[in-house]
C-alpha cells in the first residue's frame, strides 16, 4: 500500500521534482520528464526512453552517461503524451538524431509515434525500437505484439553504449533491434500494487498463490499456482525461458546475461536466494553467465513479484553491455569525467498563443469552455467507477487518466476563452492540454478528437447544428484512425452510433439540442451493450474473457461526456 503522498493527482510531478533535486549532477527537469545535466559531443545520437511513472528506476533513473540522454515520464502507469516525448527529445538532441525506445504498450505506441512524426517535421532524424521481451503476453508467432518489461534495461544499455562510442543513428538502431530480438523475460506476482490514494490494490492474488505471467501494470497473468520454494520458482522461470530461445541460439555453450528483477516488494535477500538457484539451473543447461544483475530494475510500484530476463549475447552486445554507465540508478565500470550543461539550456516556459475569434465565435467559445467544465465535473464524479471498470481486464488507470486530461483541458479552455480565442482554438488548445497531461491511449485519442472538432468549427463563425455534426464526424474519423472498429470493445463502440445518430437527426431537421439528445441516448445504450463484447484491442485483449459482463470504460466515459455536454447546450444562451 502506498502511504506517503500529498494530493494523489500531483504525485508523479512531485516525484520527478524530488528525483531531480536528489540527482542534479546527472539529470535536469525538462517539460515531460528529465534530460542529462551533463554535456554530450555534438553529433551524438540521443537515446530517449520513457513510459509511465511507477516503474523506478525505469525510466528517469536510467538517464546518464552510457545510457539514455532523456526520459519522458508519464503519469502513474500512463504513457507520456506526444508533447512530453517531443519536448524531452528536443531537449536531449545533440545533432545526431534521436532513437525512441520504450515498452510495447498501446498508449506508448500512439504517443511515441506521434512524437516521432513531430520530430521528423521539425527536421530531426528519428528512429524507434519497441521492447517486446515478455513471453507471457503473446505467442512467439506474434512476438511483435509482446509487451516490454525488464528487458527494457538490456536494450537501453547497449543502445546507450553504442551512442556513447559515437555510432550513427542507423547503427545504434540496428544494435537496439538486435538486443531486443535476443532478450526474453517471464515473471510472477504474489500480490497487487496500490496507487497513491487508492483504497484497494489494482488486483489481488489469493493467499499462498501466485499469478504467472503478470504484467508490470497489473495485467492479469496467464495462470495461477501455489507459491513454490525459491528453487521451485527458479526452475519455473528458467525452464520457461529456455523454451523461448531466440532464432539461432542454443543454450548449451551460449553466453547470456541473467537479470532477476524485483517488482517492488520482494526483498533483495529473497532475490539473492532465488538467483542462486537460477544460476545453478542455467549452468546445468550449459549457459555461460555474463555480468548478471539482481535487484529492482523495472518495478511496478509496490507489487510483490519477480521476473527473470535472459539476454543472449554476441561479441558486440557483450562489449556494449560491459561498457561504462553512470546514471542515478544504474552504474557500471569506472567513473567517467563529465561536464555540466550551461545553466541557460534549462527550458523556459511558454504561453500557448491563441487565435482571436470573431464576436460570434467568441460567444461559442464561451459555451464550449462551459461544456468542457461540465465534462471535468462529470469525470470527477465518476473517476473511481471508471477505474473499477477498467481494472477488470485492464490496469485500472482510465478514471484517473480521464480526470487528469479533463482537468487540464478545462483549465486550458477557460484561459484561452478569457484571452479571446475563437471556438476552434479553444477546442484545439483544450485537446492539446488533455493529451499532454493525461498521456496514455485515452489522452492521445481525446487530444486528436478535440483537435478535429476545433479544425472544423474554426474561429470565424458561430457553429450551426450542421457544422457541429460535421465536426463530430471529423472527430470520429480521427479516433477511428487509431485502428479500433465497432465490436472491439472500445470507446469507438459508443462514438460511432453517436456520430451516426447526430448526423441523421440534424439532416432530418432537428435542432442541435434535440439531435444531440438522441445521439447521447444512442451512445449510452451502445456503451452499456459493450458488456457483452470480448475485447480485441489494447491491454485487455490478452485476458479479454475477464471483461465479458463488464462494459468498456472508454465507451462509458464517452457516453457520460456526451450527457455532460447536453446539459450545457440545452441551457439557453
Amino acid at each position: 500500500m502506498t502511504r506517503l503522498f500529498n494530493d494523489p493527482a500531483d504525485f508523479a510531478d512531485e516525484m520527478v521534482d524530488g528525483f531531480v533535486a536528489a540527482n542534479r549532477s546527472r539529470v535536469r527537469r525538462v517539460h515531460g520528464g528529465v534530460a542529462r545535466s551533463t554535456t554530450s559531443p555534438e553529433g551524438t545520437v540521443a537515446l530517449v526512453v520513457g513510459g509511465g511513472s511507477g516503474h523506478y528506476p525505469a525510466f528517469g533513473g536510467l538517464v546518464g552517461h552510457g545510457l539514455a540522454a532523456g526520459a519522458a515520464m508519464g503519469n502513474l502507469f500512463a504513457s507520456p503524451s506526444a508533447q512530453q516525448v517531443t519536448a524531452v527529445a528536443k531537449a536531449s538532441h545533440h545533432g545526431g538524431g534521436v532513437l525512441l525506445s520504450y515498452g510495447n504498450y498501446a498508449g506508448d505506441v500512439l504517443n511515441f509515434d506521434a512524437a516521432a512524426r513531430a520530430l521528423a517535421e521539425a527536421g530531426i532524424d528519428v528512429r524507434t525500437v519497441r521492447v517486446t521481451d515478455d513471453v507471457a503476453s503473446a505467442p512467439s508467432t506474434r512476438a511483435h505484439e509482446r509487451r516490454g518489461i525488464a528487458g527494457d534495461l538490456c536494450v537501453f544499455k547497449v543502445a546507450g553504449a553504442a551512442a556513447e562510442r559515437g555510432d550513427d543513428l542507423d547503427t545504434v538502431t540496428a544494435i537496439a533491434e538486435r538486443a531486443n530480438d535476443r532478450t526474453r523475460s517471464f515473471g510472477v506476482a504474489f500480490s497487487g500494487c496500490s496507487l497513491p490514494g487508492a483504497e484497494e490494490p489494482l488486483f489481488t492474488v489469493p493467499e499462498g498463490r501466485m499469478a504467472i505471467g503478470m504484467g508490470i501494470h497489473g495485467e492479469r497473468g496467464i495462470d495461477e499456482s501455489d507459491v513454490p520454494t525459491a528453487s521451485g520458482l527458479a526452475d519455473l522461470l528458467v525452464d520457461k525461458l529456455l523454451t523461448e530461445l531466440p532464432d539461432g541460439v542454443t543454450a548449451d555453450g551460449q553466453r547470456a546475461v541473467p537479470i532477476l528483477n524485483g517488482l517492488g516488494s520482494v526483498k533483495y535477500e529473497e532475490l539473492f536466494v532465488v538467483f542462486g538457484a537460477v544460476q545453478r539451473r542455467l549452468v546445468e543447461a550449459g549457459v555461460e553467465i555474463v555480468e548478471p544483475e539482481v535487484g529492482e530494475l523495472v518495478t511496478s510500484f509496490d507489487m510483490a513479484g519477480v521476473s527473470l530476463t535472459l539476454f543472449w549475447l554476441d561479441d558486440e552486445l557483450e562489449r556494449l553491455w560491459a561498457a561504462p554507465a553512470d546514471s542515478p540508478a544504474y552504474r557500471k565500470g569506472g567513473a567517467v569525467p563529465q561536464e555540466p550543461v550551461p545553466v541557460d539550456v534549462l527550458e523556459a516556459g511558454a504561453v500557448v498563443p491563441v487565435t482571436v475569434g470573431t464576436d460570434e465565435s467568441r460567444i461559442a467559445a464561451g459555451r464550449i469552455a462551459a461544456a468542457i467544465a461540465a465534462v471535468r465535473t462529470t469525470i470527477d464524479d465518476h473517476a473511481d467507477e471508471l477505474g473499477r471498470i477498467d481494472a477488470v481486464a485492464g490496469d485500472g488507470d482510465h478514471g484517473i487518466g480521464m480526470q487528469r486530461g479533463s482537468t487540464a483541458a478545462d483549465a486550458a479552455a477557460q484561459d484561452a476563452a478569457a484571452r479571446g480565442a475563437g471556438a476552434g482554438s479553444v477546442l484545439a488548445i483544450a485537446g492539446d492540454a488533455w493529451s499532454d497531461k493525461a498521456g496514455g491511449t485515452s489522452g492521445a485519442i481525446w487530444g486528436a478528437a478535440l483537435e478535429a472538432l476545433g479544425r472544423v468549427v474554426g474561429d470565424t463563425a458561430r457553429p450551426s447544428a450542421a457544422t457541429v455534426a460535421e465536426a463530430v464526424h471529423a472527430a470520429a474519423e480521427a479516433v477511428l484512425a487509431f485502428g479500433a472498429v465497432p465490436g472491439d470493445k472500445t470507446m469507438v463502440d459508443a462514438l460511432v452510433p453517436f456520430d451516426e445518430v447526430l448526423a441523421a437527426r440534424v439532416t432530418a431537421g432537428d435542432d442541435l439540442v434535440t439531435a444531440w439528445s438522441s445521439a447521447s441516448a444512442a451512445a449510452t445504450a451502445a456503451a452499456d451493450a459493450t458488456a457483452g463484447l470480448l475485447p480485441r484491442m489494447g491491454r485487455a485483449r490478452t485476458h479479454g474473457e475477464d471483461a465479458v459482463g463488464t462494459p468498456d470504460a472508454g465507451a462509458i466515459s464517452f457516453a457520460l461526456i456526451t450527457a455532460a455536454v447536453l446539459s450545457t447546450i440545452a441551457v439557453p444562451a
